[in-house]
């Protein structure tokens, strides 16, 4: 493989040369270079052919991908070619990570390595989500991406823990790794994949990745995510000293166990190792537990029983929605943590703030409401999947403190019972106050306190 030096110009396809200003990692097949390129700072990614098993078609399918263009913005996705090289190397430019995105693998570590610019010193830098909210909107972008994707008619081939780029404060995700995605129904794999994220059957060498695999693939990406550890990797796992070959087909292929069957005990956690998943599923509510059971149990073989994008997203939206901050004393946590007053009430157990709840027509759950609260497309209109776009938000009066509305965020006229006992129309931009009597008619979704 060639290595490319810094202020060495490789050429473009179409004209232009990238010139070499640093190098950003090594992967397994190929090393990630910074280049700039037309006064900008592009990532370069150079093959080692030697490691690819058909380059020819490596390259053929990368400029397929640049013609057909990202699913949408959220993908890290290829845009210009390099010319190849004399001995058939070659690579691609794209958009370098920004800043304030970090690694999936730093954040499941918990930590990233720093170099001081003064002293050049390597220090540990704490990642961690600034809140649950930005995990669970995190975990709903991750799901997007897949659907995305398969909306497109395309399908990933490899992907691990370099395959997501997080902003830990927002939730919003850039999808790397876009150079292994193909169109489905394509034979052969461009590369192996890696152990923990494939399926069962590509482990074993019986399938070629499609939309099925890619749903496995989704599963155990929301589970390292959610419990910052491996759905398979349990105390038989742990009694492998080396996984050599034989072992990673046994562990993750042939006899495969998720970690919490709860008909199989063979593999479960290992206290000191595996601590982050035990801690974990003790910590989320029954229905994100089922999920993930139901996932690496009945998914876990039969590719045709595997959890889809809508599925996963109804659990997550409702985890992020059952996500509470009492408008009093702060206190953060999922609903199933504070008390219930009534039926329609929660208390806060620190400071006994009660919380209500709204009851959506759609749902199966109610939606706590409280200072800063949010509602999304999603939650108002049937027919939306748009988990992202707010369209209400729980406000507190600018005249009497303590006193909340619902402000109306979207660009629909929207009605609410008042305390006159009549429907009301709420404009966008306006609000109505919270009574324990409110109703509010979306349009086809209605809404009762």
């Amino acid at each position: 493989m060639i290595e490319l030096e810094t202020g060495h110009e490789v050429e473009l396809e179409y004209g232009g040369r990238a010139e070499i200003t640093g190098i950003i990692g090594k992967g397994i097949h190929d090393i990630v270079y910074i280049a700039s390129y037309n006064g900008s700072q592009w990532a370069l990614k150079w093959y080692d052919i030697e490691k690819l098993d058909d380059p020819e078609k490596m390259l053929s399918n990368l400029k397929e991908n640049i013609a057909d263009g990202a699913p949408n913005n959220k993908f890290m996705w290829p845009k210009y070619m390099t010319k190849k090289y004399s001995d058939g190397s070659f690579g691609f430019l794209m958009e370098m990570k920004p800043e304030s995105f970090e690694y999936l693998s730093d954040i499941l570590k918990g930590y990233k390595i720093v170099n001081e610019h003064e002293t050049g010193r390597a220090n540990k830098k704490n990642v961690k989500f600034s809140s649950l909210f930005s995990m669970t909107t995190a975990a709903l972008n991750i799901v997007n991406a897949f659907r995305k994707l398969h909306s497109a008619g395309k399908t990933y081939q490899y992907l691990d823990d370099g395959g997501f780029f997080i902003n830990a404060d927002t939730g919003a995700i850039l999808v790397g790794g876009c150079d292994h995605i193909v169109k489905e129904g394509t034979a052969k794999p461009l590369v192996g994949g890696m152990p923990g994220y494939m399926a069962p059957e590509l482990v074993k060498g019986e399938a070629c990745p499609d939309m099925k695999t890619d749903r496995y693939t989704l599963a155990a990406s929301l589970f390292k995510l959610l419990f910052r550890g491996d759905p398979l990797e349990g105390k038989k796992v742990v009694n492998d000293v080396c996984l050599e070959k034989e072992e990673i087909l046994r562990h993750y292929g042939k006899d495969a166990v998720f970690v919490y069957d709860p008909q199989d005990d063979s593999n479960r956690p290992v206290r000191g190792i595996h601590d982050s998943v035990m801690k974990f599923w003790e910590t989320y509510p029954d229905y994100v537990k089922e999920i993930f059971t139901r996932a690496f149990t009945e998914g876990l073989n039969d590719p045709e029983k595997r959890v889809d994008e809508s599925d996963w997203q109804t659990v997550l939206v409702r985890l992020r929605a059952e996500t509470i901050r009492c408008p009093m004393c702060g206190r953060t946590n999922f609903a199933h943590f504070f008390e219930k007053a009534d039926h329609k009430t929660y208390k806060c157990p620190n400071c006994r703030e009660e919380i209500p709840t709204l009851e959506m027509s759609h749902r199966k759950w109610k939606t706590p409401i409280f200072k800063g609260a949010k509602l999304y497309e999603c939650d108002v209109y049937s027919d939306s999947t748009d988990f992202l776009t707010v369209v209400g938000e729980v406000v507190e009066n600018k005249l009497r403190s303590g006193y909340y509305g619902i402000k109306n965020c979207s660009d629909r006229k929207w009605k609410a019972k008042m305390k006159d006992g009549i429907f009301h129309d709420i404009d966008p931009g306006k609000g109505f106050p919270i009574w324990e009597g409110l109703e509010i008619d979306f349009g086809e979704v209605k809404a009762k306190m």
